[in-house]
């Protein structure tokens, strides 16, 4: 076979595959017609969508600051002197109520946004502080069902400190054992195991806090958790310098 003819043969199936095409569009243009039509609709709908949960993501983090200011408002008892315009509390129960109501409206009416999710969590910590600790305990275990690894390990360990509050040790150590077998950037193994230890000093069971803090030093002696362990085996041991 010459090459003219190879060429022929080429251009044949070229003109023969465009044609196969232009046929099937032709007999399905109202097909195409209609996915054309989803594909744009669907299209605005992902747009309109994104807008909407932009808009609402930065009012929720408005709304989030504005919880945290309360939060972290300062104390004043009656008749102290405070600067014009600076919003006091007389304590820090009192503090936590008003804050405890931001939080709780940010997470109800933002939930799906980062900062509403966030909200939950301090909304479990305000009543904690707030002494409602039945509520405290649900919103806690609420956000500890989270997806988000990180706030369900902060709350995992907010419900451990209220099992300590309400005299419940056991399922606190349970909680700090749990955080331990599974850390996370929040929560590391050794911030529970420091916590653990603590609970066992608390409760006069010195040996096994120093079985705890021996694990961590052995463990992680160069980290935080691990010098602050190695610090506890020997208080009168001065600390290594930090490495440059």
């Amino acid at each position: 076979m010459d090459q003219q003819t190879r060429q022929a043969l080429k251009h044949d199936q070229l003109a023969d595959t465009a044609q196969h095409g232009l046929d099937w569009a032709t007999e399905n243009r109202r097909t195409l017609v209609v996915v054309s039509a989803i594909v744009a609709a669907l299209i605005v709908i992902l747009a309109v969508g994104a807008f909407i949960f932009n808009h609402r993501s930065e009012q929720a983090t408005t709304a989030f600051g504005e919880a945290m200011q309360a939060y972290q408002a300062p104390l004043a008892s009656p008749g102290q002197q405070v600067p014009p315009g600076v919003k006091t509390y007389p304590s820090t129960a009192e503090r936590a109520k008003a804050a405890n109501q931001l939080f709780l409206k940010v997470a109800d009416s933002y939930g799906m946004t980062s900062s509403g999710k966030l909200a939950r969590y301090f909304a479990g910590l305000t009543y904690m502080e707030a002494g409602e600790n039945s509520q405290a305990e649900s919103t806690l275990k609420d956000v500890a069902g989270s997806w988000n690894g990180d706030l369900s390990s902060l709350a995992k360990l907010a419900l451990a400190q209220l099992y300590r509050k309400t005299n419940r040790d056991a399922q606190a150590v349970e909680v700090y054992n749990d955080l331990t077998a599974h850390p996370t950037n929040s929560v590391p193994a050794g911030t529970a195991q420091l916590q653990l230890a603590d609970l066992y000093e608390s409760e006069n069971k010195p040996e096994l806090a120093k079985k705890v803090y021996a694990q961590l030093k052995d463990k992680d002696a160069k980290g935080p958790a691990g010098m602050i362990a190695a610090q506890k085996l020997n208080p009168s041991a001065t600390p290594s310098p930090a490495a440059p």
